[in-house]
């Protein structure tokens, strides 16, 4: 986590989500490759290759639905994917919203932190209790990887509500106690990363709930953010702000990067003509990865 708090630092704190799904790439270009799989990979390849070299994001989040979508040929372009991006040296986060408990969490620890699945930071959801959290700590010892995890807090959707806004018998909300948890776990491993200015794991707090912005932010001050919910979801810069103080955060965009060829005036004419190229779509994801970046931090 501290890797991507500096890297969030030097290049920005856009998150580019490669939520792929080959609906997002014009029916022309589709058919030009043996399979919408071998599709997906190669505008994953442009898009990692462009905001790599124009240093307009620290990092890359990969959510599996979209490759399980996709068969036993989306889950090849899933790892091949998650290499591309550790090559580049950016951070590769893996959005697999596990949770589960002993062995079943050993598990998964272990394909989505070694192996062919391997990558940086996954996503975990502590709503089965925080047993789900403590298998995946070994891998965040630095001779096991030094791996980190974003713990669902405060999510994005409108149904939010119904459980981590809940109120406790014991008071306060069902969030807090899971961000006190994060804080906890942070402080037990302070003792292998002593320079360290975040946690080892790091919370989900969505845009789109504007109320929860300043709070949690004060709140959780030592905690890194991973922030969805900016731009097709409706949260704006401001708010994104507001929760990249202190320890900071990486801001999630997918959809508003990904298809930014819709809505690129200098592509009207080749849309209305079906003659966009893979190097259209793909240069208008970089534009857009530049365009948020001056958005977040202008």
């Amino acid at each position: 986590m501290q890797v991507l708090q500096e890297l969030a630092a030097k290049n920005g704190p856009l998150c580019v989500g490669l939520d792929t799904d080959p609906s997002y790439i014009p029916e022309n270009i589709v058919k030009q490759y043996e399979s919408a799989p071998a599709a997906v990979l190669e505008y994953n390849k442009q898009i990692i290759n462009r905001v790599a070299a124009d240093k307009t994001a620290c990092c890359f989040k990969v959510q599996i639905a979209y490759y399980e979508a996709m068969g036993l040929e989306g889950l090849k372009v899933y790892s091949q994917t998650l290499k591309l991006v550790r090559e580049s040296g950016l951070i590769a986060i893996s959005d697999i919203k596990r949770g589960d408990i002993g062995a079943t969490s050993q598990a998964y620890a272990r394909a989505h932190f070694t192996g062919d699945f391997e990558t940086d930071i996954i996503t975990i959801n502590p709503y089965m209790g925080f047993d789900t959290l403590q298998p995946y700590t070994k891998y965040a010892e630095p001779e096991n990887g030094g791996k980190g995890a974003f713990v669902l807090l405060c999510t994005s959707n409108p149904g939010m509500t119904d459980i981590e806004h809940q109120e406790l018998k014991a008071g306060g909300l069902l969030l807090e106690r899971v961000g006190d948890e994060i804080a906890h776990i942070g402080a037990d491993f302070a003792k292998f990363y002593p320079e360290q200015t975040c946690g080892i794991y790091g919370a989900v707090v969505g845009a789109t709930q504007v109320a929860d912005a300043r709070y949690l932010r004060d709140k959780y001050k030592d905690t890194f953010f991973l922030i969805p919910g900016y731009g097709a979801q409706g949260g704006d810069a401001a708010i994104c702000k507001t929760l990249l103080e202190k320890a900071g955060g990486t801001v999630n965009s997918s959809r508003g990067i990904l298809c930014a060829w819709k809505k690129n005036a200098d592509l009207e004419g080749k849309i209305a003509a079906g003659t966009l190229t893979m190097d259209d779509i793909a240069g208008a994801a970089a534009k857009a990865a530049f365009d948020s970046k001056v958005d977040l931090t202008k």
